[in-house]
């Protein structure tokens, strides 16, 4: 590819000066897969650059995660290593910046026990869950970026051989995340700055409910008193902002726990684990998740909405126009950081506490009484389509049409 070892410099330093905005005296953390050396150096490099104190990368390797789930104890699949863990939170208490790596193979878990898959995870959250809150209540900062591997690039590109499709999701990448501008720290600006005029609109309005029309969806969803739309990056408790996940095209709040109604059906595969969950629906009532179908992935979907009792209720609505550049390059990536941002998605499980005003500040008793959701997971699907329409329900019961064929109506 012309010019890639320039692109790719550009997106590490994107990375670290608009997702993390890593500040002098810092650690930063990287969890990556071993498959993106080029792409961690230059991000290291980057971060040095920026002041950081010190920068540790954390390796992971699927053909390793694949081996330990066909071979490890089953017993394993219930703990997660408490040396691990402390040492997330004591780099969390010292204001560390955490940069996730995702870049899933679809394919890596299939014909492994969704069961495992899921015990797995609910253990890793379990012990994190103090880490978790760090994260989820912006008291540092974090961001979550992509890099095309075998696996994952195989899955979009199946007619391209490897090399060349490693080349074709590279070219998406940096196009989606305006590395390829000719100055990409001001194309991010200037992105963030129109969606900061959506959230002013929508916190403004503080519309009452929801309404979701479309093949599949009819869907009512009430909105707490206090709830607030977020999008745009976050500013930590230290006042430092930071872009959580890039690319990002979303605005998104909480719902009111009791306050879903109706059946939605998805809009694009969900990668969960390395299973697939794909064509499925979701029925609700007073906010509880009462039935579900699907026609690819029903056990993992099922293990999901079984983790515990938050995960029958939802944490999250947000609003994606069908119209931007992840949706118009009419491809599923089959990775929720990409696929999300192409769609209006919801998310099962827990909600923001940054979702609600003053929410940062409460505990989660007081957060759940005005109605905020709690649990071990938040798994979001995808609901957007070309064919979708939402209306939202003023204060003075006026309804406005917020999306009309899937795009921005106001």
């Amino acid at each position: 590819m012309k010019n890639f070892d320039n692109l790719l410099d550009r997106y590490a330093d994107i990375t670290v000066r608009i997702g993390l905005n890593v500040q002098k005296g810092q650690d930063v953390v990287i969890f990556a897969p071993i498959e993106s050396p080029g792409f961690v150096r230059k991000t290291v490099r980057k971060a040095y650059e920026a002041g950081a104190e010190n920068v540790y990368v954390d390796w992971t390797d699927d053909q390793i995660t694949r081996i330990r789930f066909e071979e490890a104890p089953d017993r394993t699949f219930d703990t997660f290593p408490s040396w691990r863990a402390r040492s997330f939170k004591e780099l969390a208490d010292r204001d560390a910046a955490f940069l996730y790596v995702y870049a899933p193979n679809p394919e890596l878990l299939k014909g492994i026990d969704p069961g495992r898959i899921t015990r797995s995870q609910k253990a890793s959250v379990t012990a994190n869950k103090k880490f978790s809150d760090d994260r989820l209540n912006a008291r540092v900062s974090w961001t979550i970026v992509s890099v095309p591997t075998a696996g994952w690039s195989a899955k979009i590109f199946p007619e391209l051989g490897e090399a060349e499709r490693i080349e074709a999701l590279w070219k998406q990448i940096f196009t989606i995340t305006r590395a390829d501008r000719e100055d990409p720290v001001a194309a991010w600006q200037d992105h963030i700055h129109a969606l900061t005029e959506k959230l002013d609109y929508f916190n403004e309005k503080r519309f009452k409910k929801l309404y979701y029309k479309a093949p599949g969806t009819d869907l009512e969803i009430e909105l707490p008193e206090g709830h607030l739309w977020v999008g745009g990056g976050m500013t930590t408790t230290k006042g430092i902002r930071f872009q959580p996940n890039m690319p990002t095209e979303e605005i998104y709040t909480m719902p009111l726990k009791t306050g879903v109604n109706g059946t939605v059906s998805s809009t694009k595969p969900l990668n969960f684990g390395g299973h697939l969950i794909d064509r499925f629906s979701i029925t609700f009532k007073e906010g509880r998740i009462i039935d579900f179908q699907a026609e690819q992935g029903y056990e993992t979907l099922k293990k999901i909405i079984d983790t515990d009792e938050g995960s029958h209720y939802l944490g999250e609505v947000s609003l994606v126009p069908h119209r931007s550049p992840i949706s118009e390059t009419n491809l599923i990536f089959y990775n929720t950081l990409f696929d999300e941002n192409a769609s209006c998605h919801l998310a099962i499980g827990t909600c923001l506490p940054f979702n609600y005003r003053g929410g940062q500040e409460m505990s989660e008793e007081e957060l759940a009484a005005k109605g905020a959701n709690f649990s071990l997971t938040h798994v979001d699907f995808m609901v957007g389509s070309a064919k979708l329409d939402i209306d939202g329900e003023a204060q003075n019961g006026k309804r406005v049409p917020l999306f009309r064929k899937g795009n921005w109506a106001i």
